[in-house]
């Protein structure tokens, strides 16, 4: 790139200059195929440069821009265009349904709003945004509408790279501020690791299928773009398509959501569909213990889970090959070991620190944060053994008390999809006038299976306890999930509102 503004403004974090360094290397070569069709490093970096520049001109110095993202190659291009410049990129998700991403960019005051023409004619109402910057394929012109609106832009603390939308879970998605240090930790390691930039491009072909709205899609871009390692960039996971891509380029690790692990396990794929895969690396969600070792037990596989939150900027823990290899038999359905210099604990709800297997209050130190970083209390029941490792066994916040009984959904829901019918599951409270709540269950069936709510039941009374077996079910063609591919609690909710429960 010979651009000088844009060069200056890159010089100012050891992430934009191992990205403007990789963006440079081989402007000829391919860097992302979508739908069949690459697009190289040189066009990449020209529409980066073209976007930084509007985002200069419109926004100033650390410009904070919106980004309607979209899995496509145009909009990779504009995300490190505003990272190059040293602005922020607030994410906005284009699928969240119209209402509620026009109330959401309206309350935003954006100076700068980017995204395919059809989204922003849709979405955005120039009244109450400023300059919109219309993005077509990666070699087309921008088109720059400047609105006559004066808008208060969105304040960011400096330093922040990215306002990223949470998965949304349980309740509406928030915004979590990410910095150029957090990210910079979390994809090239701390800072007194060498950040030399590769010299020449990798010869493997990654997939990333995560949205780029959601932080796993996020991670997944910059890793390839500062290893300067060519992917496909699929437009969301589909079986065809991704396993199409895994047979063509052949990639010795891929990650998968938990969901996706599912439909990849319950798939006609064979292991010489998958043979050059060595490891499948999971997060965002829990996944069973059965369903990662049915995974391995049929293609050969292991499935690396982590653990990982937005607020903390990445994952805190995980299954490394060499420890799943020793320890897997013995310790199987642990989110793993601390990882990237976190410090994880469990304590009371007074804040006492737990001996180990005792069930508590996660605690965690994310060694993205730095040292001085003061213990982030999460929602997540766990538990840690003497060797480190850590079981995530439920979520606080969820928990349904039902007549003093405490329910634990996951639990539910992990014995739920262990049934050979169930595809997937959610489990949440539901009101009850005399129990205080009960448990409901959404059911997603396999492909082609039937089963009735009498021989679910039966199914669960050998696995759980009478007070955790839910009073309602309800069987759908697919659950609402969050980009991220967790199942969305609070629309499963939705669903089964309407009144009270009467069952026990």
């Amino acid at each position: 790139m010979t651009d000088s503004g844009l060069a200056t403004a890159s010089a100012t974090h050891r992430l934009a200059r191992r990205l403007e360094a990789v963006l440079a290397l081989d402007p000829d070569a391919g860097a992302i195929e979508y739908e069949g069709d690459w697009t190289t490093w040189g066009q990449i970096a020209e529409l980066a440069r073209r976007v930084g520049d509007v985002c200069r001109r419109h926004g100033g110095d650390s410009p904070t821009v919106g980004i309607l993202l979209r899995n496509r190659p145009s909009h990779v291009a504009a995300f490190l265009g505003v990272l190059l410049t040293g602005g922020c990129v607030v994410t906005i998700n284009p699928a969240r349904g119209d209402a509620r991403t026009r109330s959401d960019i309206a309350s935003l005051e954006l100076a700068l709003v980017i995204g395919d023409a059809d989204d922003l004619a849709n979405l955005v109402d120039p009244a109450t945004s400023g300059t919109l910057v219309a993005l077509g394929d990666v070699t087309d012109a921008l088109t720059v509408t400047v609105s006559g609106h004066l808008v208060g832009n969105t304040p960011t603390r400096p330093g922040v790279a990215v306002r990223m939308l949470t998965s949304g879970t349980t309740g509406p998605p928030k915004r979590v501020d990410l910095t150029y240090d957090m990210l910079a930790h979390s994809v090239l390691g701390p800072p007194a690791a060498t950040d030399t930039p590769p010299t020449t491009l990798s010869s493997g072909v990654a997939i990333v299928n995560a949205p780029l709205v959601h932080i796993g899609g996020v991670f997944r871009t910059l890793q390839c773009v500062v290893a300067a390692r060519p992917y496909v960039l699929l437009p969301r996971f589909e079986i065809e398509s991704w396993a199409e891509a895994v047979r063509r380029y052949r990639p010795r690790a891929v990650s998968l959501v938990p969901a996706a692990v599912r439909t990849v396990l319950h798939s006609s794929l064979t292991r010489d569909d998958l043979a050059s895969i060595i490891a499948v690396t999971s997060g965002t969600a829990p996944l069973s213990a059965e369903d990662a070792d049915a995974f391995t037990e049929k293609f050969g596989i292991p499935v690396l889970t982590s653990y990982a939150a937005t607020e903390f900027g990445g994952g805190v823990a995980g299954w490394s090959l060499a420890d799943h290899r020793e320890f897997w038999a013995a310790k199987r359905g642990s989110a793993g070991r601390a990882t990237g210099g976190a410090r994880l604990r469990v304590v009371a709800d007074d804040g006492t620190v737990l001996e180990p297997d005792r069930i508590g209050l996660l605690e965690v130190k994310p060694g993205q944060l730095g040292p001085a970083t003061d213990w982030i209390r999460t929602t997540d029941l766990a538990r840690i053994d003497a060797d480190g490792f850590v079981w995530v066994v439920g979520r606080a916040d969820q928990a349904v008390i039902r007549g003093g009984f405490k329910v634990i959904p996951d639990d539910v829901r992990v014995a739920l999809e262990n049934h050979p019918a169930v595809e997937g599951a959610a489990v949440v409270g539901r009101p009850h006038d005399r129990l205080g709540a009960v448990p409901v269950a959404m059911i997603e069936l396999r492909p082609g299976a039937s089963v009735s709510v009498a021989e679910i039941e039966a199914f669960l009374a050998e696995r759980l306890a009478r007070y955790e077996i839910p009073t309602e079910f309800s069987v759908v063609a697919a659950i609402p999930r969050t980009p991220s591919g967790k199942a969305d609690l609070a629309a499963v909710r939705d669903q089964f509102d309407g009144g009270s429960a009467d069952g026990e």
